[in-house]
């Protein structure tokens, strides 16, 4: 009669194994969600922002934040962006005395010629103000604008990338140049 009985069904070794089964076949589905689920989430993260905004109705002009810079091409060919007219008083010595100025400046990229474009009321103004700050004898010598065109730079450049203070890289502003520079 002991003979008669299955094998392994007095000692219990077939229970386990299905159960082992199942065990494994939840792991795997639940490492599969996990997966799955961590891959859509990295590339939602990792999807660029212009797709994105494009995507959800924003437009590239309302951003406010400074866009990230590439290597610009050394033997690409300079962009220039002319700037409309500064009239100002300066600070009096003999009388009243006027600076006319028309200045163009060398940007890093069409990045940052879009990016000029989106901050120049406060550029005019900051320039304005410096401009008005001056005399017209410190301004009347070759070093006197040499000077003045690298402290225009320097505002310029602490409008468009204020992270960049102070950091060893290529600032937004390559150049300042005068186009007429009229003392009256």
């Amino acid at each position: 009669m002991a003979n008669d009985a299955k094998p392994g069904a007095d000692s219990g070794h077939a229970a386990p194994a299905k159960s082992s089964k199942k065990l494994l076949i939840i792991i795997v589905a639940v490492l599969v969600l996990v997966l799955g689920v961590g891959g859509v989430g990295a590339f939602l993260l990792l999807k660029p922002a212009a797709e994105y905004d494009e995507e959800h109705g924003d437009s590239p002009a309302e951003k406010t934040k400074p866009v990230k810079k590439k290597k610009a091409d050394r033997n690409a060919a300079p962009i220039y962006v002319a700037l409309d007219a500064f009239t100002v008083n300066l600070v009096p010595e003999t009388g009243d005395q006027f600076l006319q100025l028309i200045l163009s400046v060398e940007v890093e990229d069409s990045q940052t010629d879009e990016q000029l474009k989106q901050y120049m009321p406060k550029l005019r103004n900051d320039v304005t103000l410096l401009l008005s700050s001056k005399k017209a004898s410190e301004l009347v010598t070759i070093n006197g604008k040499r000077a003045l065109a690298e402290e225009i730079k320097e505002q310029m450049n602490g409008v468009l990338d204020p992270a960049g203070k102070g950091k060893k890289r290529d600032s937004p502003i390559k150049e300042v140049l005068f186009t007429s520079f009229i003392i009256q």
